[in-house]
């Protein structure tokens, strides 16, 4: 879950949304499963890969020809690669090369030193998404993704746009202003960002780690009101919170970004990059889920302004996990983008 729009955006918090009710939008020129249909489908990922990348051993899944174009789906918090277990064929049937990793400290993607600090900052996983593109000889990809993921894709977007061919990124601009993070909300607005305040503690550490997997199921119910997933289907998911740093990851991302882990130096200078809130330029589609909590959907006023280039906005009548929830408006605004 993020909480990293701007101050402006933030304060769209507890509005009501305006749903466009576009869930299918585009449907009919992808063909699978409707977002209604998801969880019926049962669909599985088949093998999983693992490959060497920078300071990780990343576990993915690769669908569709070797010499597609590419295209890497970036999952978030607390969900899995399962998010895009029905946008990832739709896509591969389309001629893309699909790669769908996961992030550092979920499921079988792990540490290569035992002694490498866990560091979770925002840039780190960007540059494990580009590591991961190095060791599998792509140049340039499409990149789409919600919550940790559109962080991930906007990073890259913003600060290594020759590797970003164009962009989809659920909630709009979520790159995190630390100077921004510190300012207060509303009250009301406030409320939702519970997670954050617990895991700044001794016993949210403990509570993480303990109950992992309740916790998980009920910020998925929260995230996603009108989202009636089965316990199948979030169990799936939920085996990836067994990674040994898990919870040391999760910690250490809401921590620094609340000021109160302290920054990695190797990553001062991408860093103070991204706290000039750089505009992003590359061809994006922008999406807000209707029944998200922590983005009303709407026109994408509150971060327009951060996108230059060719850009759309599209609100479905969702929550928070978007792929999942809508696999086929999600994978026709990968290939619209890729068009634009």
């Amino acid at each position: 879950m993020d909480s990293d729009h701007h101050l402006d955006r933030r304060r769209l918090l507890g509005a009501a949304a305006v749903a466009v009710g576009a869930t299918a939008v585009g449907a009919s020129a992808v063909t699978g499963p409707p977002a209604a249909a998801a969880e019926r489908a049962a669909t599985a990922f088949g093998p999983l890969r693992r490959i060497a990348a920078g300071e990780l051993d990343v576990g993915y899944v690769e669908q569709g020809p070797a010499h597609g174009r590419p295209v890497v789906l970036l999952h978030g918090f607390p969900y899995d690669i399962h998010s895009y277990v029905d946008v990832a064929p739709l896509l591969a049937r389309r001629g893309y090369r699909v790669i769908v990793p996961y992030l550092r400290g979920h499921g079988t993607t792990t540490f290569r030193s035992r002694t490498d600090p866990r560091s979770a900052e925002q840039v780190a996983f960007a540059l494990d998404v580009l590591a991961l593109m190095d060791a599998l000889g792509i140049g340039r990809a499409v990149l789409a993704g919600y919550d940790w993921g559109s962080r991930t894709a906007d990073i890259i977007a913003a600060l290594w746009p020759e590797r970003c061919r164009a962009l989809v990124s659920v909630s709009g601009y979520l790159v995190t202003n630390l100077a921004v993070n510190r300012e207060p909300l509303p009250p009301a607005a406030e409320n939702a960002w519970w997670y954050q305040y617990y895991f700044a503690t001794e016993r949210g550490a403990l509570g993480l780690a303990r109950y992992r997997h309740d916790l998980g199921r009920f910020i998925w119910s929260f995230n996603s009101p009108t989202w009636r997933f089965t316990p199948a289907v979030y169990d799936r998911t939920a085996a990836s919170f067994e990674n040994p740093d898990w919870v040391t990851v999760v910690l250490g991302n809401y921590r620094w970004r609340l000021g109160l882990a302290a920054s990695d130096p190797r990553y001062a200078d991408a860093e103070a990059r991204l706290q000039q809130a750089p505009v992003i330029g590359v061809p994006t589609i922008t999406i807000d889920g209707a029944h998200d909590p922590f983005t009303p959907a709407g026109n994408g006023a509150g971060y327009r302004a951060r996108f230059s280039g060719r850009y759309e906005h599209r609100s479905l009548d969702v929550g928070h996990n978007v792929p999942q929830e809508a696999p086929a408006a999600f994978a026709r605004a990968v290939l619209d983008a890729d068009r634009l």
